[in-house]
């Protein structure tokens, strides 16, 4: 069996204290039993499944959502404390005690259930039982502190144990990262030795090519410039041989010339073709006259 165990402050009376145990089985949905003292008188009482079920129905609640509410207006305690209000009446023998809880709203409150709870014939022994949950309720407290103190110094003790590990890893590590980068200098100083004196035979192997090269290359341009030369030789000939033959006369032209200049050939003069008179079109007879009248009369030269 499940309880729990706190400490209620009436509204009517804000300043009095109630002990309110809360006891249940499996789940506070199928019942509950009640037990409220103020330390001098005590009451008892239970609430069953059905009357849960018809508490719920009455506020048009789903039940689930009903247990949970009972939960933390009667179980959860401080923190739900606030959120919901308690009402214990008494009558004045107080035989009986009429207990009800609510639940706070902003413009009032709901009621969740209510109880009565007749007093208990020995109430110290209901007290007895409350002082003895209580000293229960603190032994359990105190081994589970008891064994959390443990675990935490265990692991306090694993961390460092831990943090001893690390730091002689980093150490490990930089030592080992000092070797690596001494071996690696060490090495990349051979490899640059090695290929500056693998450089110094390559150039000198280069030398004898190049030389050969550079004398291939100048003889090479030797030959193209006489080629030039004799090219350039050629041409200039061909051009004085035209150039000559075009400044002296043709053969024709001696012979021609030649007669031109014997006493023997005759100029004759150039003879004037006979006109051909046609039959001319009316009205241009008058200015034909007047044309022929100013040209001065030549003899006709007959062939």
């Amino acid at each position: 069996m499940e309880k729990t165990l706190n400490r209620i402050h009436p509204v009517s009376d804000p300043e009095a204290t109630y002990f309110l145990q809360v006891s249940w089985e499996k789940d506070l949905g199928t019942g509950f039993g009640l037990l409220l003292s103020d330390g001098q008188c005590a009451w008892t009482g239970t609430v069953s499944e059905a009357e849960i079920s018809m508490e719920a129905a009455d506020m048009e609640m789903d039940k689930e959502k009903y247990v949970g509410e009972l939960k933390k207006a009667l179980v959860a305690g401080e923190e739900s404390a606030g959120r919901y209000n308690f009402v214990i009446s008494r009558d004045q023998e107080n035989r009986v005690c009429h207990f009800s809880y609510e639940r706070k709203l902003k413009d009032g409150s709901f009621r969740l259930g209510s109880v009565k709870l007749p007093e208990v014939p020995s109430p110290a022994e209901a007290v007895k039982e409350l002082i003895g949950y209580c000293l229960d309720s603190l032994g359990k407290l105190q081994a589970r502190n008891e064994h959390l103190q443990r675990e935490n110094e265990r692991l306090f003790s694993n961390w460092h144990d831990t943090e001893e590990r690390l730091e002689k890893c980093v150490e490990a590590k930089e030592e080992l990262e000092a070797d690596l980068y001494h071996r690696f200098v060490l090495v990349l100083n051979e490899k640059k030795a090695k290929i500056r004196s693998l450089q110094k035979l390559l150039s000198e192997a280069k030398e004898p090519a190049a030389d050969a090269k550079s004398s291939r290359s100048s003889m090479a341009t030797t030959q193209m410039a006489i080629k030039r030369e004799d090219d350039y030789a050629a041409t200039t000939d061909k051009e004085s041989e035209s150039l000559t033959q075009a400044m002296l006369p043709s053969a024709q032209e001696k012979a021609d010339s030649s007669l031109l200049g014997s006493p023997d050939f005759l100029s004759t003069p150039p003879r004037r073709k006979r006109r051909q008179r046609a039959a001319k079109p009316a009205g241009t007879g008058p200015k034909l006259a007047a044309y022929e009248a100013e040209q001065p009369q030549e003899e006709d030269i007959d062939c």
